[in-house]
């Protein structure tokens, strides 16, 4: 992905500005889990703040104590130089500290200026009404102030990822945020898209808004950051200045080992058998004539612009969406039918989101492992419950499952850890063709080292993977070869050794 230039403006002087928001000695523990550790941190007015950590390491927790979805168990609040209490959602609003999550709080079937305001509408003439005209209007000037040219009246189910994201920094904005917290918000953006939000960032900076922003991305946190705090195990490690440290020392900070962040791995030579072949694959979802073959022993990209079409083949292929034309034939044998023939005939998805379509996120997280091992583990339809969680205790070692007991319920897990819980329900079932779609997306570098270990395990002991990536490194780094999409249609196939960014980008963005 290329890089918007560093945000300009100095570092704001602590040795004589106030901070506008100090923690001190914040605690937080759940059952079996001590997620924040006598964590202190400080904002102060129109910095960008970055915070580091592998998933789990406590970023979240921090952040849903900041804005009082959390309660402490200790530690102390200070709001420009003055004790203040933050127990709830309400208090840190007061403050004007806001949030936008990973996973966004709008309700789509409402419009945009009613989600900007949904809950402080104001008043029509008549009792008991909304003043329509005025949320309109009030939602129009709150969105030309960060520069977003859109029609209010909107809903926002019919918005993109990116727009979306702009009209929740909208409704923070709306609730005079001074302190704007953004969790990986670059997550799901094209190139383009990352350097309106940048230019975004910077006007609220120059007015004053003090931005926390948690990311993986050692190029953002280079080019936007003034500070960056690390956080490990619950623990705050420290607190440095972009100017004083590399990428790779961050790395062992967070980590508190090396990590190797070119993902190295052994290339197939000679690949296997083609275990899928995809011939003409047509779809209402928007693709065309997709034309593409995978064999065992081997990593293939699908790379190309957000909203090319890429997670839409992966869906079409394991059967979540119906097709209007073209064959596919996995293992020699055509294949056509829903996502249960799929995993039958040993085809696993490992979806983009993985809390609305990859997990249960009310069940434990043995439960979520052996889900789609069910008719291997149990052939004769009783269920062991003693076999179930001897699989679930095998995999959470395997894949270093961070959590108290596999009892545990997998929506209390870190992003990183679900994933990995995703990934493991499919090697219990024994899957031999493995879809990756966005495999590492909002998932720290010592986590993305891993399950690319992981996936060059699976394929060097002759499974095969397809892997969908906004992480044009990721693909180059991983892949043996890859298909490039643009508009709905394979632009074109790049073998190893045509295997650049600069290529990547070429197909994807401009016609042959």
């Amino acid at each position: 992905m290329s890089m918007a230039l560093p945000i300009e403006g100095p570092a704001p002087r602590t040795d004589t500005v106030p901070s506008l928001l100090e923690l001190r000695g914040i605690s937080k523990q759940f059952p079996g889990v001590k997620a924040l550790d006598d964590v202190s941190f400080a904002i102060w007015p129109g910095e960008v703040h970055m915070l580091l950590g592998e998933n789990g390491a406590g970023k979240s927790s921090l952040m849903k104590v900041l804005c009082g979805a959390y309660s402490a168990d200790s530690g102390d609040f200070y709001y420009k130089g003055e004790r203040v209490a933050i127990a709830s959602t309400v208090d840190a609003q007061k403050l004007g500290i806001a949030v936008i999550f990973q996973e966004f709080s709008l309700v789509p079937h409402l419009d945009i200026a009613q989600n900007i305001f949904l809950g402080r509408e104001p008043k029509g003439r008549m009792p008991g009404t909304i003043g329509r005209r005025r949320v309109l209007a009030d939602a129009r000037h709150v969105l030309d102030s960060i520069g977003f040219d859109i029609d209010p009246s909107i809903a926002v189910h019919k918005l993109g990822v990116a727009q979306q994201q702009m009209v929740e920094i909208a409704k923070a904005i709306s609730q005079n945020a001074r302190i704007l917290v953004m969790d990986e918000p670059t997550a799901a953006l094209s190139d383009r898209e990352t350097e309106l939000l940048f230019e975004l960032i910077a006007r609220l900076k120059a007015d004053g808004v003090a931005i926390v922003y948690i990311s993986h991305r050692m190029a953002e946190v280079f080019a936007l950051g003034d500070r960056i705090t690390v956080l490990r195990d619950g623990r705050r490690i420290d607190e440095v200045r972009p100017a004083d440290v590399t990428p790779d020392h961050l790395v062992r900070m967070m980590v508190g080992r090396t990590v190797d962040m070119t993902y190295p791995r052994n290339f197939a030579e000679k690949a296997g058998k083609i275990l899928l072949e995809v011939k003409g694959l047509t779809a209402p979802t928007g693709i065309t004539d997709i034309n593409l073959e995978i064999r065992a022993g081997e990593i293939v990209g699908l790379c190309g612009l957000v909203g090319s079409g890429r997670s839409e083949v992966a869906r079409a292929i394991f059967g979540a969406d119906p097709t209007t034309g073209g064959e596919i034939i996995f293992d020699g044998k055509p294949i056509s039918g829903g996502p249960d023939l799929a995993v039958r005939r040993g085809i696993a998805l490992i979806p983009e989101s993985r809390k609305s379509e990859g997990l249960a996120l009310l069940r434990s997280v043995t439960d979520n492992l052996v889900v789609s091992a069910l008719r291997k583990l149990f052939p004769h339809t009783l269920f062991d419950p003693r076999q179930a969680q001897r699989t679930a205790d095998g995999l959470i070692k395997q894949l270093r499952i961070a959590t108290p007991s596999a009892r545990q319920t997998v929506g209390l897990l870190s992003g990183g850890n679900q994933q990995k819980v995703v990934i493991g329900k499919w090697l219990a079932a024994g899957a031999k063709l493995f879809i990756f779609d966005e495999p590492t997306r909002g998932i720290d570098v010592g986590a993305k080292s891993e399950i690319f270990a992981l996936i060059d395990r699976l394929v060097a002991e002759g499974a095969a993977a397809l892997m969908i990536s906004s992480e044009q490194v990721e693909i180059c780094h991983v892949c043996d070869r890859a298909y490039v999409m643009r508009e709905g249609r394979i632009a074109g196939h790049l073998s190893r050794a045509e295997l650049t960014e600069e290529n990547i980008v070429r197909l994807g963005m401009h016609h042959a």
